[in-house]
């Protein structure tokens, strides 16, 4: 793709639900669980109604994989999306700069459709703005892939709305994970509308933001498969209600969702974010997997806990309805 025509395939297909992958580690030798990942793939886009996949972020480990898995998990995503006609992003972020541009390339030349890049750790920089704009410069040169920029509090600092604005400018810029309080994702999609796609990962927020900002796009996070099954897509469902414009019966499918909200919050450990959404995404008949060194696995209490409140909450019902 030529950079300049980033921004229009962005605005026509940067839509929808999209969801942060887990990846599945096999118990015994915590290899890449390859036909895990393709099972779950292919149920997320072709019964959960999931319309693209965002690939090697935090969700997905891929601080405790290398460069070569990260590359393949790429290439398992879009051969999985292609054949369901759904899209793929993946993340490019590193701290190390010749690493974000091998992987962008690789995401380009296996065809992904977008790429998400982390804003870095700048150690010792207290004044970063021109910093980040240059170091956006440098990966969006060397590919004409679309870019999403990435800002969460894990870099120590957050890049302000102005900030993303300019960054916004360069050509293939056409996105943004952005993690920050509503007012600024508020004020940056007021900054760029009709340029960049901005979006966030909280689901609580969604149907707000789609109704009272216009967006259309959910990127992203683990929800879209950890609240739904193949019997139950009510986030599918509310999201197709609040984009035709009907907000009460859109309201109503949301708030319908708060118990199972409540029971995958409430039992979810501190320390275990990845091994506690992969032990839900068993209890759904997903393939979680193990986690990787250092994350931790959770006790047999923990997972007690989440086993009764998953079969609480109702979608363990939905889950063997399913499946009968």
């Amino acid at each position: 793709m030529r950079a300049a025509d980033a921004k229009d395939h962005a605005q026509e297909h940067l839509r929808g639900i999209w969801c942060a992958a887990l990846m599945p580690f096999r118990p015994d030798d915590h290899a890449m669980d390859e036909a895990g990942f393709r099972r779950n793939l292919a149920h997320w886009f072709g019964e959960l109604g999931i319309d693209g996949v965002f690939v090697s972020g935090k969700q997905g480990e891929f601080f405790s994989m290398s460069v070569a898995e990260r590359k393949r998990s790429f290439e398992m995503a879009v051969d999985v999306a292609r054949a369901h006609g759904a899209r793929t992003i993946m993340s490019a972020s590193d701290q190390n700069m010749d690493v974000v541009v091998e992987l962008a390339r690789h995401a380009e030349a296996v065809g992904a459709d977008f790429i998400v890049v982390h804003a870095p750790v700048l150690h010792f920089v207290h004044d970063r703005d021109e910093i980040l704009l240059e170091y956006y410069r440098h990966v969006a040169s060397r590919v004409g892939i679309g870019i999403c920029l990435w800002s969460h509090p894990d870099s120590g600092y957050l890049m302000s709305p102005e900030l993303c604005a300019r960054i916004a400018e360069i050509p293939n810029v056409v996105g943004i994970k952005y993690s920050v309080l509503r007012e600024m994702y508020a004020r940056l999609t007021e900054l760029t509308r009709g340029k960049l796609v901005v979006s966030t990962a909280s689901e609580e927020e969604w149907l707000d933001n789609i109704l009272e900002l216009g967006w259309r796009c959910y990127l992203c996070s683990s929800p879209p498969y950890l609240l739904q099954t193949a019997g139950d897509t009510r986030m599918r469902e509310y999201t197709d209600l609040a984009f035709a414009g009907r907000a009460a019966e859109a309201r109503r499918a949301s708030e319908s969702l708060e118990p199972v909200r409540r029971a995958l919050k409430s039992t979810r450990p501190g320390g275990k974010p990845q091994s506690h959404q992969k032990y839900w995404q068993t209890l759904l008949g997903q393939v979680g997997g193990a986690v990787r060194p250092p994350m931790l696995e959770l006790a047999e209490a923990e997972k007690a806990a989440t086993r009764a409140a998953f079969e609480a909450c109702g979608l363990g019902r939905s889950t063997r309805a399913a499946a009968e």
